[in-house]
């Protein structure tokens, strides 16, 4: 588009808006539900708004935590964490898990969810949720800007060495996406999206047209 008909700004001297956009252009995005279990045993649970995955071999995601809370300590002392898919079904329990509580609560029992042990890793799993990654820390990076100054963000990359899925949502040995009506963070304070089958298109990459 033509310089007269954009917006134009310099994040640092301010969007100059009612909202900042930048949440909402870079998105919708996944939600990183992550539970987690600190070096005394306590469970955690809480939900980060970036999130996605970065490899398929091996397969990393990681999440970005504005300050050093619970989880990011948790993953720190024991190396482990679990990432669960939020759902419209768990909308209103992940909420729950997005409090600010002491570091002894445990936000399970807080949120009425259910901590199923995991096969690999010693952070629980949220039991309603349908699918679950186990994962382990392979770097835990405090985020920098252009002029070296370190931010208050700390970004945790995990290994997943495990996977959880619901049969239900398996048709023909395929995931289907839409039938696990996972929940995206869409930008605004309170904004959120939703993935449906009608919401869904296909498109081939021209590489592949030509096999």
């Amino acid at each position: 588009m033509a310089a007269g008909d954009t917006h134009f700004y310099r994040p640092e001297d301010g969007h100059g808006l009612a909202h900042d956009p930048f949440n909402a252009i870079v998105g919708p995005r996944p939600i990183g539900w992550i539970s987690t279990r600190s070096a005394e045993g306590i469970a955690n649970l809480a939900p980060y708004s970036f999130f996605n995955a970065f490899s398929y071999t091996p397969p990393l995601i990681g999440f970005s935590s504005i300050g050093w809370k619970d989880t990011v300590a948790n993953v720190e002392a024991t190396g482990e964490f679990v990432w669960n898919l939020a759902t419209r079904p768990l909308a209103e329990a992940m909420n729950l898990t997005s409090a600010s509580k002491p570091a002894t609560e445990d936000e399970f029992a807080c949120s009425g969810l259910t901590p199923e042990p995991s096969r690999l890793v010693s952070a629980p799993r949220v039991g309603e949720s349908p699918v679950n990654f186990e994962c382990k820390l392979t770097q835990l990076i405090r985020l920098t800007g252009i002029d070296g100054q370190e931010s208050q963000s700390w970004l945790v990359i995990g290994q997943v060495v495990g996977v959880h899925i619901d049969q239900k949502l398996l048709v023909d040995g395929v995931y289907d996406t839409a039938a696990a009506a996972p929940i995206l963070r869409a930008g605004g304070p309170a904004a959120y999206a939703a993935i449906t089958h009608d919401s869904m298109f296909s498109m081939t990459r021209p590489d592949d047209q030509q096999n």
